[in-house]
């Protein structure tokens, strides 16, 4: 019985031994795209605001993974997944305005155009997959197909149309593997509650408050896992002229672009605060 064991726990430690190669290779292709010269220097200006190789490493990113990134925008986020999945084995697909519907309008075709023209590169990024993604868009993927779905600073404008949030977080939880993870970065009305405008517009300054989105996160069907500060800004009061877009990077001074900023407005003050207070979450879809 005795040798039994002890061979047991020498195989045991075994794989330990081998998991540990392994997941330095992962951490070490992480930090190669995170340092690469494939990101731009305006992204990587923004890197410590945003903490690319922590919050990716708490959201559980691994080597090949298939990695659904919900309207990437710039494409942050696709500078580093991107390489990271070409260089690990996995996929990474990007959500794109919805081609299918046949009354897109012709800046969103544009805009989607670009992007593909931006990191059409392989050599430099890997391969790039996109889905539609809209209004009328009906899934992000086949079912169970995806080990991890992130959205950065999304949350907030899908609460401006009806359902919409509840649907993208029901079509996040179809395309994730059982145990596949929901990955949120969003601007956190915490601890005020969340603004509403006049038309009754819930966060229409920016911010949402962190139980609002696990409570639709729940009712997709998700479990909260953790929550990180990772991302955290104490110096981000949220009462800002123009919501949280007075902030880094998008420094709003005006109400409507071309007019002049109010008097008193010191921009100053806004680029000490920095990029906002976030909230970083992972949920778990449960097997």
């Amino acid at each position: 019985m005795f040798k039994h064991a002890f061979g047991a726990a020498l195989a045991a430690a075994g794989l330990m031994l081998a998991a540990v190669p392994a997941a330095r290779a992962a951490d070490a292709a992480l930090a190669a795209a995170v340092a690469g010269d494939q990101r731009s220097e305006a992204h990587k200006a923004r890197d410590a605001a945003r903490n690319p190789a922590e919050t990716l490493a708490f959201w559980g990113l691994k080597p090949n993974q298939t990695v659904v990134e919900l309207s990437p925008g710039s494409g942050y986020w696709t500078e580093i997944l991107a390489p990271y999945a070409k260089a690990t084995g996995g996929t990474y697909v990007a959500t794109a305005a919805d081609l299918d519907n046949p009354n897109l309008p012709e800046a969103a075709k544009k805009s989607r155009a670009a992007f593909e023209a931006r990191y059409a590169d392989e050599a430099k990024f890997g391969k790039v997959a996109y889905v539609n993604f809209g209004g009328q868009s009906k899934s992000l993927g086949a079912p169970g197909s995806a080990d991890l779905v992130i959205t950065a600073r999304n949350v907030h404008n899908w609460m401006w149309t009806e359902g919409q949030l509840d649907r993208i977080l029901k079509q996040s939880h179809d395309v994730l593997k059982p145990g596949g993870v929901l990955a949120v970065e969003e601007h956190r009305a915490d601890p005020r509650p969340e603004a509403v405008n006049a038309d009754g517009r819930r966060a229409h300054d920016g911010y949402v408050s962190t139980a609002t989105v696990i409570a639709a996160a729940e009712k997709a069907g998700f479990t909260l896992a953790a929550q990180s500060e990772v991302n955290a800004n104490p110096k981000d009061t949220k009462d800002h002229p123009f919501g949280v877009w007075t902030l880094p990077p998008s420094r709003q001074s005006s109400a409507r672009a071309g007019e002049p900023s109010p008097e008193g407005f010191d921009r100053a003050k806004y680029d000490a605060i920095g990029e906002s207070d976030r909230m970083t979450l992972r949920f778990i879809k449960q097997g």
